[in-house]
């Protein structure tokens, strides 16, 4: 039995996305259906600095090559996840420019929205600002970590400042 899963896009408005399948799973096999114990470790991608777009734009690649490029047309899982979000259109849009060889085009027709949802991006106020939500979904019992990818030592420090 695993004690945690590390979702890959998350986003802390819609936990249940995650929490709801897991739940699902443990009493399924008998288990107390509870998170207490199991540990959602989300990677939350994040680039801090003072131009939102351009930390919007650093993350846009990774995110285009997930939706758009990682499994086949019909059976891409990040794509659905994408989907599941609320993106069906952009994740669709973004899958159809990377298979179709137009990365670049796949990596700005990510959503800024989506970034906003499961990133940390900007200046230093604005990720303290928009860790609110995260904590609220920690509080709820549906994070228990955050594993922040691409942070720089200042952002890790503005997060754990914020939440500690």
């Amino acid at each position: 039995m695993a004690n945690g899963t590390l979702p890959i896009f998350y986003s802390p408005e819609q936990p249940r996305i995650v929490s709801d399948p897991i739940l699902a799973g443990m009493a399924a096999a008998g288990r107390p259906a509870s998170l207490e114990g199991f540990d959602v470790a989300p990677y939350v991608r994040t680039r801090m600095g003072p131009d939102v777009a351009a930390c919007r734009d650093a993350i846009r690649p990774e995110l285009a090559l997930y939706i758009g490029g990682m499994g086949a047309r019909a059976k891409n899982f990040y794509n659905d996840v994408a989907i599941k979000l609320g993106y069906p259109d952009a994740a669709k849009r973004i899958q159809d420019l990377y298979l179709d060889g137009k990365k670049a085009d796949a990596a700005a027709a990510v959503p800024d929205a989506l970034i906003d949802e499961i990133s940390l991006v900007g200046p230093a106020d604005r990720i303290r600002d928009r860790l609110a939500v995260w904590q609220d979904a920690a509080k709820a019992g549906h994070v228990g970590t955050m594993v922040l990818t691409g942070a720089s030592k200042e952002a890790m420090r503005v997060v754990a400042e914020a939440v500690l």
